[in-house]
C-alpha cells in the first residue's frame, strides 16, 4: 500500500463562533502537505467523531475560544473510543490557560497550543507527532 498523507480534521466543538484560528491552522496544515478537513462550527462531540471516522483520520484539532475545553476536549476523545477509534489522536488549542494544559494531557489530549504558539510549532508538532494509521 502506498504511503497516504497525514489526514486531519479540524473541528469547533460547541457554541463557540470564533473560526479565524481554526482556519488558519487549517490551511497552514494544508500548506505543510497534511490532509485536512474543516467541519464548521458548532459541532458537537458526536459529530466530530462520526465525521473523524467517516473521513479516517489520523487525528483531529480542536479549537475553542469559549472556555469549555476541560469538558469538550474530553468529550470528544470519549465519542472517538465509543466509536472504536481510539487511535485517533487529538489535540487542540485556544484560549486555553496554562493550569489546564496538565489536566487536558491527563485526560488524553496529546497536545495543547495557546495563544502566541507559531504555526511553524503547531506543523512541526504534527509531523513528530502524527502518523497515518492503517
Amino acid at each position: 500500500m502506498p504511503d497516504r498523507k497525514v489526514r486531519i480534521l479540524v473541528a469547533k466543538p460547541g457554541l463557540d463562533g470564533h473560526d479565524r484560528g481554526a482556519k488558519v491552522v487549517a490551511r497552514a496544515l494544508r500548506d505543510a502537505g497534511f490532509e485536512v478537513i474543516y467541519t464548521g462550527l458548532h459541532q458537537t462531540p458526536e459529530m466530530i467523531a462520526s465525521a473523524a471516522v467517516q473521513e479516517d483520520v489520523d487525528a483531529v484539532g480542536l479549537s475553542i475560544m469559549s472556555g469549555a475545553h476541560n469538558t469538550l476536549f474530553p468529550a470528544v476523545i470519549d465519542a472517538l473510543r465509543a466509536k472504536g477509534a481510539d487511535d485517533v489522536l487529538v489535540f487542540g488549542g485556544g484560549i486555553i490557560p496554562e493550569a489546564d494544559k496538565e489536566k487536558l494531557t491527563q485526560k488524553g489530549v496529546a497536545g495543547v497550543f495557546t495563544p502566541g504558539t507559531t504555526l511553524e510549532t503547531i506543523i512541526q508538532w504534527v509531523r513528530d507527532n502524527v502518523h497515518p494509521h492503517g
